[in-house]
């Protein structure tokens, strides 16, 4: 496909999604001007779950989308691409108005690993779901509403010397200047529409208000907030668009909190997948013989980012196995399984990239480096299925905005399309 175009409507996405809330409801909403029908956890799913159908649900900040083969029955093995809708940032505390100096700041916690000097001196904005006292959920984002300004360089003269913030005393938000009518959550209130004694609890993270863009001599780089991970989830949304499975009931589960570890009902060591796929099962007439069967025959390829090769500290890089951007998606391998790959994982993602016609690349850590994780082990613990881990190369991983090339992210959803079609 073409990179720019990709890189196009991956930047659209991205703005359109800036907490997993909004990304689930985006994905639901472009599925189902794909033809997808949206269902709901509640609702008797035997006449929905058909042969043919294509099926989206969302679950708090986690979204999973079905394309069932025409042909398919109890036994039909399952294609899964796994991700997360996450990334980490500053999330706002309850009784968040509070302020110092006669500015008015916000009480915020860190939400997984950030690297916490990137979200310093840029206009940031909340945003994430309102929920009122009727339990309704009301999706909101609030604009440039704050800053975390750094010290200055004449207050600090070791500042950069090393960069160490306080988390409770150094990173909280300035909002505006104090004034007795200031309170967060009123203004909250006013932008999901309602009263604010009606504010019943919220789940609001921060993220950059500068747009994504290609940039560099010849605009071969992307610079984008939460690259980590909507690369994959967007790839995953882009081959489920235009998919027509065959031999493999097609599925993107794209869960919520793997950047705290993904213990929750809507992260991937929480019940979300298998209760879609025993459903789906069910619809098709399977029993626990069936489901074992078509369980033994699926795959899950859990597609998160990964690390290119730094130009300025390529010591921390493995000296054999050395991605790069613009080299294609990587096939992320750990010997101690905090990647899941095996060789038949291996042969299988080499099959789909030659047939997808784009290049790929190994990475393993430099054993020296502790190696991150992903959903793949604990999705294959889950379920029992094989799995295997890629993703596109990064470079400031974490960082309020983060980079890659313009052609990676294309070629990941082209290998997506041929994995979840099982067109290899």
């Amino acid at each position: 496909m073409d990179s720019r175009s990709y890189i196009d409507d991956l930047a659209a996405f991205v703005a359109a999604a800036p907490s997993s809330y909004h990304a689930a409801a985006e994905v639901r909403r472009r599925l189902e001007d794909a033809g997808f029908t949206a269902v709901d956890e509640t609702a008797d799913w035997s006449a929905v779950a058909v042969p043919g159908a294509r099926l989206v649900l969302v679950r708090d900040g986690a979204v999973v989308a079905v394309a069932i083969p025409a042909d398919a029955d109890a036994a039909t093995p399952y294609r899964v691409l796994g991700a997360h809708t996450d990334s980490p940032g500053l999330k706002l505390k309850p009784k968040p108005t509070i302020g110092g100096g006669g500015f008015l700041q916000a009480g915020v916690e860190v939400y997984g690993g950030p690297i916490l000097a990137s979200w310093f001196d840029r206009e940031l904005e909340f945003a994430g779901r309102v929920v009122d006292s009727a339990g309704v959920e009301h999706l909101v984002r609030t604009g440039p509403w704050a800053r975390v300004p750094h010290l200055a360089i004449h207050l600090d003269r070791e500042l950069n010397s090393g960069f160490s913030p306080d988390r409770q005393r150094d990173l909280q938000p300035v909002l505006g200047t104090a004034g007795a009518e200031s309170d967060v959550v009123g203004a909250l209130a006013a932008l999901a529409g309602i009263a604010p004694e009606d504010v019943a609890g919220y789940d609001l993270i921060t993220c950059d208000t500068q747009p994504p863009r290609r940039f560099g001599v010849a605009e071969e780089l992307f610079a984008s907030p939460r690259l980590d991970n909507l690369t994959s989830v967007h790839a995953g949304l882009r081959a489920m668009e235009a998919l027509e499975p065959h031999g493999a009931v097609a599925v993107l589960a794209a869960f919520d909190h793997e950047e705290v570890g993904s213990e929750s009902r809507s992260g991937a060591a929480g019940p979300l997948l298998v209760d879609v796929i025993e459903r789906v099962n069910a619809a098709l007439g399977g029993g626990r013989e069936q489901l074992a069967r078509a369980m033994a025959g699926s795959w899950c390829c859990s597609a998160d980012a990964g690390h290119a090769v730094h130009p300025n500290r390529p010591e921390k890089h493995d000296p054999a196995n050395r991605p790069v951007a613009g080299g294609g998606p990587l096939l992320k391998i750990n010997a101690v399984q905090r990647y899941t790959t095996d060789a038949s994982g291996a042969a299988l993602w080499g099959r789909v990239c030659r047939t997808a016609g784009v290049p790929w690349q190994e990475f393993v850590s430099n054993n020296d480096v502790a190696c991150g994780s992903t959903i793949g082990p604990i999705t294959a613990t889950r379920l029992g299925i094989r799995t295997f881990d890629v993703g596109t190369p990064l470079l400031s991983m974490h960082s309020a905005r983060e980079l890659c090339h313009v052609d990676d992210p294309g070629r990941l959803a082209d290998a997506a399309g041929v994995f979840l079609a099982a067109a290899e």
